[in-house]
Formats: C-alpha cells, sequence, structure tokens
C-alpha cells in the first residue's frame, strides 16, 4: 500500500458512493453537426433497462435485441438467473432454509458448507424465493405504487447509536448517513440483509470479485424502490475504500479510507452487486419473477461502463442507486465486535 500521506498532496476529494465535484469532471467534447451520420448508434442502455432485462420474459422482450445481449454480457449471477421459474407457496420453507437465516441473523455462519450441494440450493431458493416477510415487503413496495414510506413505516422507530467499527472513530471517520440506524420490526428481514452480505462474500470469487465484510470494502447497500414498477432492490457497493497508491489509485477519500488495505485493480469492475426482490402482478396475486443476486461487471469497453457509468465516476465504476429509482434506506452490516467479529445490521 502506498504512503498515505502522499494521498494528501492531492486536493481532490473523490467519494465512490457519493456526489463528485463537477469541477473534476473528465473533459469533455462539443460534438460538431458535420460529424452527425446517418447509420443508427448504439443503443443506450438504462438501469430501467436493466431491471426490465432482469424481471418476467414478457418485459425482457420490450429492451432492443441488441442492448440485451449487451447487457446479459455483463452480468455476472451470483445465483442462477431463472425468469421462467414460478412459484407462489409461501409455505415451502424447509428446516435447511430457516436453519441457514438464523446462523446468518446471529453471528453463526458456516461458510465452508456454502458449497455443499443442498445447502447451496437452500440459499439459491432464499434469493428466487425469499421468506414470507420479504415477499410481503416486496408486494406492498408495488401495491404502494414505489411509496418508499411504506417501507419506512416496516421500520422499528427504535433509535440504535452505531458503534466504533473496527476503530474508526479514531479516525473520526463517519460510515453511516447519520450517527444512529434502526432495524426492521421482523427480525426475519433483518436476518435475511445479512445473509444477502454474507452470501456476496461467500459467492463473489466464483464470478472474480472476492471482498471482505470490513470498513474498507462491503459494508452498505442502498435499498430502493424501482422508478417505473415499484420492484424492490438494493444496490450493493464493495470496494468502498481502496487504498490511496500514487501510481494507480492517487485519491484522498477522507478520514475513511485511513489504514485501507483494499487494492485499485480489476475487480473495481465488479464492486456493483445488484439484488432485486421477486416482483408480483400489479393486478393479480401472482409473482411474475423471482429474486435475483447478480454482479454488474462495469469494464471498459462493455455496455454498462458505456451507458450506466457517470463519466466523472468512471475511474470508480460507481453505478448510483437513483438511477434505478426512489432511494428508502441506506443498508449497512458492520462489525461491532473486538477481538471476535459481531456483525450488525444498521439501518439509515
Amino acid at each position: 500500500m502506498g504512503n498515505p500521506s502522499l494521498c494528501f498532496k492531492f486536493t481532490v476529494v473523490l467519494s465512490l458512493s457519493l456526489a463528485v465535484s463537477s469541477s473534476f469532471h473528465l473533459p469533455t467534447f462539443s460534438s460538431s453537426p458535420f460529424s452527425i451520420k446517418a447509420t443508427s448508434s448504439p443503443p443506450k442502455a438504462s438501469a430501467s433497462d436493466l431491471l426490465l432485462l432482469l424481471g418476467s420474459r414478457e418485459q425482457a422482450a420490450i429492451i432492443n435485441t441488441q442492448e440485451a445481449d449487451e447487457l446479459r454480457s455483463c452480468l455476472k449471477f451470483l445465483v442462477p438467473f431463472s425468469p421462467n421459474q414460478a412459484n407462489t407457496n409461501l409455505e415451502r420453507y424447509s428446516i435447511g432454509h430457516r436453519e441457514i437465516l438464523f446462523e446468518y441473523g446471529n453471528n453463526r455462519r458456516r461458510p465452508g458448507e456454502n458449497f455443499c450441494g443442498r445447502r447451496r440450493r437452500n440459499e439459491d431458493e432464499l434469493i428466487w424465493w425469499p421468506p414470507e416477510p420479504v415477499m410481503e415487503l416486496a408486494r406492498l413496495a408495488v401495491d404502494s405504487g414505489g411509496d418508499p414510506a411504506a417501507i419506512q413505516r416496516a421500520l422499528d422507530p427504535t433509535m440504535i447509536p452505531v458503534p466504533d467499527v473496527e476503530g474508526s472513530k479514531e479516525y473520526r471517520c463517519e460510515l453511516t448517513r447519520t450517527p444512529y440506524g434502526r432495524r426492521f420490526i421482523d427480525e426475519e428481514l433483518n436476518s435475511y440483509l445479512a445473509f444477502l452480505f454474507e452470501l456476496i462474500a461467500t459467492r463473489g470469487p466464483t464470478v472474480g470479485l472476492n471482498v471482505s465484510l470490513d470498513r474498507y470494502d462491503l459494508f452498505h447497500g442502498h435499498l430502493f424502490l424501482a422508478r417505473d414498477s415499484g420492484r424492490l432492490g438494493i444496490l450493493f457497493h464493495a470496494k468502498e475504500y481502496p487504498a490511496c497508491e500514487k501510481e494507480v489509485f492517487p485519491y484522498n477519500m477522507g478520514y475513511c479510507q485511513i489504514g485501507s488495505n483494499v487494492r485499485y485493480d480489476d475487480s473495481m469492475n465488479l464492486r456493483n452487486i445488484l439484488w432485486l426482490a421477486p416482483l408480483p402482478s400489479s393486478s393479480t396475486k401472482a409473482w411474475v419473477a423471482p429474486g435475483v443476486l447478480v454482479v454488474l461487471d462495469a469494464h471498459p469497453g462493455g455496455i454498462i461502463y458505456r451507458d450506466l457509468i457517470p463519466e466523472y465516476v468512471n475511474y470508480a465504476r460507481t453505478i448510483y442507486e437513483d438511477d434505478f429509482g426512489d432511494v428508502v434506506v441506506d443498508v449497512n452490516y458492520l462489525n461491532v465486535g473486538g477481538v471476535a467479529a459481531d456483525y450488525q445490521v444498521f439501518i439509515c
């Protein structure tokens, strides 16, 4: 890791998940009217297009074929994608499903077992068709017309102070939007959030994403309601505070970057991870698409890098959550333990 003192010689402060000063935009050039050609340009993708592609087959068919193919080439699924799968029976959870959520909700994870056949299938099913409280929240999101307040009312009003996280207070680092957090009233929802973070960390290496659940890397996501459909989702950001290194990442990101050992390398292309809840029909009680957990590959030259990454943060590979819809809350998964790890959910 480079000498941190080198970083503070830079006057620019770059945040991977917050807006960056417009004064640091990469240069842009006005197009001459003489450069316009009669040939059609490649289709420009949007976050809404991506959500359609990850919805039902009928929704995916709306997307331009070329655009759809390009988007699919940049999707790395952590759980197999099954858009045809239909399952409306909410009384389908085995003891294995409930044991998995209990472990994640109570810091009793057994990562070594995650690739055993039956356990892996149970985890897949928890993404496709989550526990009833998650399904109810997903239904509420759509039935409310995508109203963030409807989701916020499911939170316990108790304010929980965010404690010191891995020595962050020593460096005056504030990791969360507010100094306190909340949790869902239904504990199964909180356990499910913990499950998502742990599953990303466990399965990430299978697609080239090696992450740590710590305050420099993967510790937060942004819960949103899709603008057009009301679908419930979370956009996770990994590699949040890469180490300041003169040659590869010479950017001062403030107090929370101090001490980081996260290297800036090709894995930054994979720092955006998307979870989508199952999608309910807006007119019947049916479910039209299962849940999704996918890494969005923002490698240069790909359609996600070209169309979904703002130019002024393309070096950071940041996709912004409000491109998908209305942001409801931030979901933080923080290690507040000492010698022994103690991960807890804080919703801000």
